[in-house]
C-alpha cells in the first residue's frame, strides 16, 4: 500500500462498508496497524468496519492543515462549516467504542478550539506545527482538553529535517525533546 512506513503505519482508507471490511482486516490484521486515518466523507456506515475493531484507533480527517483544506471543510451546510458537522458526528454518533480521534491542523487554532469544544476529551491529533505554520501556544491552548491533555501534536518536518548529517539521530532527538518543552510550557 502507498505511503506505508512501518508495521504501526496509518493509511487512508474509506470505501463501501463490504470493502472497508477488507481494509480493516488488511490494515490492522494484516499490516499490524494500530490506527489508521480515515476520511468522514462516506459517513458511518462505510467506516463501521474500522469503528467495531475496538483495540485499534481511528483518526477521522476533520479540519486538515493543508492550504486547501477550506474548500470542502469549510463550506456551509445548515449554518456551520462542515468540519464542525464532522466533529459532531464523530463524537456523538461514531465514537460508541471510544477508539475514534480526530485531524484537526495546527494552523487553524480557531477551528481547533471549536473542535475542542465539540468533542470534549476526544483525542485530536494536530499536525501542521512548525513548516506547515502552525504555533505551538496556540495550538497547545486551543487543542488540549481541560486537563490539559487528548493532543497528539505532530511536527514531522522539524525533526525529519533538523539535518541531513551523520549526526541526524541526535540532532532529531534534540529537536523532539525541545518542542515537548515547549508544548508542556504551554499546557
Amino acid at each position: 500500500a502507498k505511503g506505508l512506513v512501518g508495521p504501526h503505519a496509518k493509511p487512508k482508507r474509506a470505501d463501501i462498508g463490504s470493502t472497508n471490511e477488507g481494509y480493516a482486516k488488511f490494515a490492522f490484521d494484516w499490516l499490524g496497524a494500530d490506527a489508521i486515518t480515515l476520511h468522514p466523507y462516506l459517513g458511518k456506515e462505510a467506516l463501521k468496519p474500522f469503528f467495531d475493531r475496538k483495540d485499534k484507533g481511528c483518526i477521522i480527517l476533520c479540519r486538515t492543515s493543508n492550504p486547501g483544506a477550506g474548500e470542502l471543510q469549510d463550506l456551509e451546510v445548515e449554518g456551520k462549516p462542515l468540519y464542525q458537522i464532522v466533529a459532531e458526528n464523530a463524537a456523538k454518533k461514531w465514537n460508541t467504542n471510544n477508539n475514534c480521534a480526530l485531524v484537526v491542523g495546527a494552523p487553524y487554532p480557531t477551528a481547533l478550539a471549536i473542535v475542542r469544544r465539540i468533542v470534549g476529551d476526544m483525542p485530536i491529533l494536530i499536525p501542521g506545527i512548525g513548516a506547515q505554520g502552525g504555533d505551538v501556544e496556540k495550538t497547545v491552548r486551543s487543542g488540549v482538553d481541560k486537563s490539559g491533555k487528548n493532543a497528539i501534536i505532530n511536527s514531522s518536518r522539524g525533526i525529519i529535517f533538523a539535518t541531513n548529517g551523520a549526526d541526524f539521530a541526535q540532532k532529531a532527538r534534540e529537536e523532539a525533546l525541545k518542542l515537548k518543552e515547549e508544548i508542556n510550557k504551554f499546557r
